[in-house]
């Protein structure tokens, strides 16, 4: 069923507001290996998140990093239409495509945002999976824009999943989420799809080896 007009508006507040209220309960610890958190903004980069911890990113972003603005990349499915807007609503802007076939344009718009100084977020899984499977898109943006990608891992102490092809997760009130920044990670330049896989496949390990529950 589609939602559209003033009961999508609605549900996206609601929605917004109950995450808020949520994080309100959740007792953050953060396990920063890049040294970013807190300090002046001196790079920017390409933050890779698995898509089934993609939730409450939002509240960690305006919590660990209030200085760093940039673009989310959102699927242009009807269910990305209302992720978005929430998105906005913790003023972070929002690109719409595909992480694993970024077309174009928006692979054009995520370069122009790393280009003017700011952070670009992807789930290189999504939308649509397979979950943990590191799509080739964000490795052509890291090579293109010559922006490191930054892998980042969210662990929960207590949660729920949902019964979806990556088994999203929801936290429970008052459980410990655990904020993992990885190391920066260059992309190599490749010649061939040899090479390239080579590439996809070493980030995917690096992104797994913060996973410490799947």
């Amino acid at each position: 069923m589609k939602i559209e007009g003033w009961k999508a508006r609605w549900l996206i507040a609601f929605g917004v507001r109950l995450l808020k209220l949520l994080g309100l309960t959740l007792r953050f610890e953060i396990d920063d290996r890049a040294g970013i958190v807190g300090r002046p903004v001196r790079s920017n980069y390409i933050g890779s998140l698995w898509h089934n911890r993609l939730l409450i990113f939002p509240l960690v972003l305006r919590r660990f990093f209030p200085n760093r603005h940039g673009a989310a990349l959102i699927s242009a499915s009807r269910d990305g239409d209302l992720l978005s807007d929430a998105i906005h609503r913790f003023d972070y802007d929002v690109i719409r495509g595909s992480s694993s076939k970024l077309g174009a344009s928006a692979l054009l718009q995520l370069s122009d945002v790393l280009a003017g100084g700011g952070d670009v977020v992807v789930t290189p899984d999504g939308p649509r999976g397979p979950a943990y499977e590191l799509g080739p898109g964000i490795v052509f943006l890291a090579q293109k824009a010559a922006k490191d990608i930054l892998p980042i891992n969210l662990e929960y102490s207590s949660c729920w999943r949902a019964k979806s092809w990556d088994r999203f997760i929801i936290p429970k009130p008052f459980s410990k989420v655990r904020v993992i920044i990885g190391q920066p990670e260059t992309v190599k330049s490749t010649a061939n799809d040899s090479e390239f896989e080579i590439e996809r496949l070493r980030l995917q390990n690096t992104m797994m080896s913060l996973v410490e529950r799947r």
